[in-house]
Parts: C-alpha cells; sequence; structure tokens
C-alpha cells in the first residue's frame, strides 16, 4: 500500500494566513517533515499524535536534500498520509521542484499546496507594496544564497532592470549584494527594508538606504526590499490618517 505526499506552502508565518487546503492537509496528516522556518503555531494545528520530522536547514547544521527525497519515499512506502511543510511557497526557492519529481520517479502519488511567498507577504506585513503605480511596474525575486558551484547572480545587470528587488536569504551577503548593485548603477540612496519573521509576533522592521546596507544590523531571516516603495509603510500612513 503506497501512502500520499502533500508538499504544503506554510506562507510567511501566520497560521491565519494557510490556505484552507493547508490547513486541512496538516490537520489529516500522519507524519509532518518540515523546515526549520515553520512557525511553532503553524505545526499546533496538526493532529495529537502526529510524527513530527525536523529536517530544517540551519547554520553548520543540515539535512541533504537527497536524504529528505529518500525519507518521503520511504514514509510514502510506509502507506501513510506526509505532508512535507515548507516555509512560504514550495515552489519558490523551497526545493519543492526536486521532492515532487523524486517522488513522480518512484510512482509516489503527490500534490502541492501552493502558500504565500514571503517574497509578497513579508513586504505586505511591513506596509510594503512591491508594486505601486508611478513607482515601481514590476519587482524580481531573486536568491541570495548560491550553492558552490551554481552561476551567480548578475547583480550588476539586474541593478539595471527597474523595479523592485527582493531579496530572499541575503541577509549573510548583504554586504556584496548591495557592492555589486551598486557597481550596476543603482543609487547609493536607493530605499531598503528588511522585514525579519514577518507576520509573526517577533516581526522587526529595519529601514536603510542602499549605501547602509552592508553596516545596518539586520537579524536573520529576512526579506530584504531594494527599491523606491521600500520608503513606503502603507499600515503607519493608514494609521496617520485616521488619527
Amino acid at each position: 500500500m503506497t501512502g500520499f505526499v502533500s508538499l504544503v506552502g506554510a506562507g510567511p508565518g501566520d497560521p491565519d494566513l494557510l490556505t484552507v487546503r493547508a490547513a486541512r492537509r496538516i490537520a489529516e496528516a500522519e507524519v509532518i517533515v518540515h523546515d526549520a522556518l515553520v512557525s511553532p503555531d503553524v505545526l499546533a494545528l496538526a493532529a495529537p499524535n502526529v510524527e513530527l520530522i525536523d529536517v530544517g536547514k540551519r547554520p553548520g547544521q543540515s539535512v541533504a536534500q537527497e536524504l529528505i527525497n529518500v525519507l518521503l519515499v520511504r514514509l510514502a512506502r510506509e502507506g501513510r498520509r506526509v505532508v512535507r511543510l515548507k516555509g512560504g511557497d514550495p515552489y519558490v526557492f523551497g526545493r519543492g521542484g526536486e521532492e515532487a519529481l523524486a517522488l513522480a520517479q518512484q510512482g509516489i502519488p503527490c500534490e502541492v499546496v501552493p502558500g504565500i511567498s514571503s517574497a509578497i507577504g513579508a513586504p505586505a506585513a511591513a506596509g510594503i507594496p512591491v508594486t505601486y503605480r508611478g513607482m515601481s511596474a514590476s519587482f524580481t525575486v531573486v536568491t541570495g544564497h548560491r550553492q558552490r558551484g551554481e552561476t551567480p547572480v548578475n547583480w550588476q545587470a539586474l541593478a539595471q532592470v527597474g523595479g523592485t528587488v527582493v531579496v530572499l536569504m541575503g541577509v549573510a551577503q548583504r554586504a556584496d549584494i548591495a557592492a555589486a548593485l551598486m557597481e550596476g548603477g543603482l543609487a547609493a540612496d536607493t530605499p531598503v527594508a528588511a522585514v525579519h519573521r514577518a507576520t509573526t509576533g517577533a516581526q522587526a522592521v529595519t529601514r536603510c538606504l542602499l549605501r547602509e546596507l552592508a553596516t545596518t544590523p539586520i537579524q536573520s531571516p529576512a526579506v530584504i526590499v531594494i527599491g523606491t516603495v521600500a520608503s513606503l509603510d502603507i499600515h503607519a500612513l493608514a494609521e496617520a490618517m485616521r488619527s
């Protein structure tokens, strides 16, 4: 008997932002294989007898992706209802595609349950629209972390694209990112906002200019928003208008 695997996006953190299907799959799961960034509040939606397996990647400690793939296949072959729970969306820098392919190659039935990506959820939680008429007609989502041997991001070219740049997993590399963007022609006084632990009780927003990004203290994990819209705080403006 073969089980079933659901690749579920847990969104940016707040369990109220889960899709209805995501919440249902978490509640039905017999085993949940989850990432480090999945909030305890989301895991609390699981059944009391669920088996929780933490495969989160942390500095100096990570589970190889190949081992995660093997684990998902083994659990499904035991006939269990498996939820592979990922922060944000499974297919936005979550390696969900690799896992779905590995399962398909072994004949394991699988579904993908999309989630709100932190690339848009985090800026929204900070009152930053990634597009805004007259300011930004586009946004680019890019990872700040590349594996050894992978093609590096062409930040100089990205500086010429225009619009908003949203960087995921880029806190440790922010000095190099800022330098490369300025080398590519992006103005040194471009507004920047870093959103830490978006949509949770620990959310914190740090704002600076691009030239200050390298020396501005930012706690990981954080989503970094670069562009004119990063100067906005719609929530604060709305509150000021009400008062």
